[in-house]
This record gives C-alpha cells, structure tokens and sequence, in this order.
C-alpha cells in the first residue's frame, strides 16, 4: 500500500506542478527559502538558546505566575488547577513603570509580567534568525515556550498591555507584526489579546467611574453631576496598583487579535508594516478621527 500510495503522489503531484508552473516556482521559492533558514539558525540557534537559558535565571523583566498552561495536571484538586490553567496569562508591557503596577496587582498564581525594553524590532520581512539574535525577542520565545511549537505553550492567554497613545499602538503593532510573522498560529488559536484599559476617571465624594472612551465619560460626567473630578490616564503607569487590579481581575476587558476568514498574513503585514509609505499615509489621511474632549460650561 505505501509504495502504491508513493508512485500515485510522486506521479500525479509532478503532473500538477507541470501544468501549473506559477505553483511550482511558489513552491520552489519557499523550499529554498527554508533551508536559506535552517542554514542561518543551525549556527546561531545553539548560542541564542544557552544565552536565553541563562538569562531566564535571572530575568528581571520577567515575574512569572505559578500555575501554566503546560503544567502536569496533579491528581489532587484537578478541577481547580485546570481552572487555573486556563486562566493562565502573560502580560506583555512597555516600561518598567507599566510593568510595576501590573506586579503589584497581578494574580501571582495565574498572571506573568513580560517587561519590554521600549519600541521592539519591526520584524517584517525578516527571517526567523532575528528571533535567535534579537535579546528580546528570544527572551519571549523562551518565557512562552513555543520555538518548537504551540504543545507546550506556557499561558493560555497572551496580553498586550500597553499605553493608549501613539507610542503604545506603535508598540502593539510591532509586537502583532511578531506573532503573525513567526507564530501566526497564536493568533489562529485565539491565544493572543488586547488589554483595554480606562482612559478616564470620573468621581465626586460618592462615586468613581472608570471609563473606557469618551462617550462612557459623558454619560459618567451626567450621571454624577455638577462638575465632577476627571482624570485621564495617559499611560498605564499613572493607574495605581489598586485600581490596576479591578481591571485585571474578573471584569478585565479583553479585546481579541483576530484575523477575518480569508485574509492573507504576509498581505496585511505588508500593507501595515512594509515600505509602501505613500498609500499608507493615504489610508491614513482617509481614515484620521479627531477627537477633542468636550467640555461643560
């Protein structure tokens, strides 16, 4: 049966690639383009791993949780710690000073902080050796556990976490742009997400309502009436660690980096991340919202 099976494939897939060149050259171009890979990884991978191996011993930008998502089920509390491995999540933020409220308010059982160094590399376009000689990249390689693929992924759920300004979005572009190049399946799986958090509060002596966009804040501002107190939170900095842990707790929102059926990754990375700067800047110029905060009189 198997050699039957071998002459019918080896047969009728040379047919194909005969009649179909444009596929055959796709395929060809791919094939060399892996072993380009393996060639480039097999003389640094060995180094990048002792490296990152070594580092995670002493990894500051790292504050692991202690339940994971590839954790030996005990027979004791099974139900429990199946419940807790699900819940299992990793922040990634920008900053130390983002990173120190989430520590502090962070489920130390199911909850880890990943701790960025600024702006990381835009990947696009890059082969996977970047992975290997970018610090930070390896570092969150090794801290998800998924160089070998998603088996033994370390957290169930992936977090982007960080500012709602211009910076901030740059940063969740970049790190997407990372997930979809190397490790689209994150992303396929629904493991990878958004942190919202409050971009107001507003409060009298009564209340505090936090709010997410500028039509919660109008809506609390009438609610509480004459003239509350109003704070807009800048970066995830400014939120105290005990507000912090409301918004990663039970009611924490969570938006999902999905991809719509059909849609071609290197396609959307290319148009978003590539060189193509004119018809980006006109996408933009298309699209710009303004908003300005309204004021009471």
């Amino acid at each position: 049966m198997r050699k039957f099976i071998e002459d019918f494939l080896a047969k009728e897939l040379d047919n194909y690639l005969h009649r179909n060149t444009a596929v055959a050259e796709a395929l060809k171009k791919r094939i060399e383009q892996s072993e380009k890979e393996r060639k480039e990884l097999s003389g640094i991978r060995k180094l990048a791993n002792e490296r990152a191996k070594k580092a995670n011993l002493h990894n500051k930008k790292l504050r692991d949780c202690r339940v994971h998502l590839n954790d030996d089920v005990p027979v004791k509390n099974r139900e429990q710690f199946l419940e807790l491995q699900q819940k299992s999540s990793i922040f990634i933020t920008e900053g130390d000073s983002a990173s120190g409220s989430i520590t502090k308010a962070r489920s130390v059982d199911t909850q880890a902080v990943f701790s960025l160094r600024g702006k990381p590399l835009n990947s696009y376009g890059m082969t996977k050796k970047v992975v290997y000689e970018n610090e930070e990249f390896n570092l969150l390689q090794h801290a998800l556990n998924i160089e070998d693929g998603l088996e033994a992924l370390r957290y169930k759920n992936i977090i982007i976490a960080t500012d709602a300004d211009v910076d901030g979005m740059h940063i969740r572009l970049l790190l997407m742009t990372f997930f979809l190049q190397f490790f689209p399946d994150l992303v396929k799986q629904n493991h990878v997400f958004i942190l919202e958090t409050p971009l107001f509060r507003v409060r009298n002596k009564q209340e505090t309502i936090y709010c997410y966009d500028e039509t919660e804040k109008q809506a609390a501002m009438k609610k509480l009436g004459n003239k509350p107190e109003i704070t807009r939170f800048k970066g995830l900095g400014e939120i105290s660690p005990e507000e912090f842990e409301r918004f990663i707790a039970a009611d924490m929102r969570l938006q999902p980096v999905l991809l719509e059926e059909g849609q071609h990754i290197q396609q959307l990375l290319e148009y978003y991340m590539g060189k193509n700067t004119p018809q980006r800047q006109e996408f933009i110029i298309d699209n710009l919202r303004v908003e300005l905060d309204l004021i009471e009189a």
